[in-house]
């Protein structure tokens, strides 16, 4: 692997995230009764802090010919491939369907081990796809 390559949240989705969450602001501010501002308060807060998440981290998840970054909102956790102790896909059953999941499980240089799961919405593509991407050499 000669080049960098990595994997984010889907733009429009990010898009859509900040603009749900503007609209039910809207709605708890012109709300007539305290009961429906509290639940378009708590929705555009939730939907704010989901929308800031895939605003921040971006990338998610990066690999390079030294090794993993991954982006979080507090900043950016890189491991060298010889931290890498497993990068694979695993099956987990949710409400009645099997989801695939990309698991990284790392240590850290003070021997603190770090597992981190990502989704498709983690990742904007198939968790699989990005598995069939990772360099086999490590």
């Amino acid at each position: 692997m000669s080049a960098q390559q990595s994997w984010s949240p889907p733009s429009p989705l990010v898009a859509v995230g900040w603009l749900a969450a503007a609209v039910a602001l809207a709605l708890a501010v012109v709300a007539d009764d305290p009961p429906g501002r509290l639940f378009g308060g708590v929705a555009a807060a939730v939907l704010g802090a989901a929308a800031l998440f895939g605003t921040v981290a971006r990338p998610r998840l990066a690999i390079d010919d030294d090794g993993v970054a991954v982006r979080g909102l507090l900043g950016t956790r890189r491991w060298p491939w010889a931290q890498v102790r497993r990068l694979h896909v695993v099956r987990h059953n949710r409400l009645g369907r099997e989801i695939p999941m990309l698991e990284l499980d790392a240590v850290d240089p003070d021997g603190t081990e770090r597992l981190v799961v990502f989704g498709r919405l983690d990742l904007g593509v198939h968790p699989e796809d990005v598995a069939a991407a990772l360099p086999r050499e490590w």
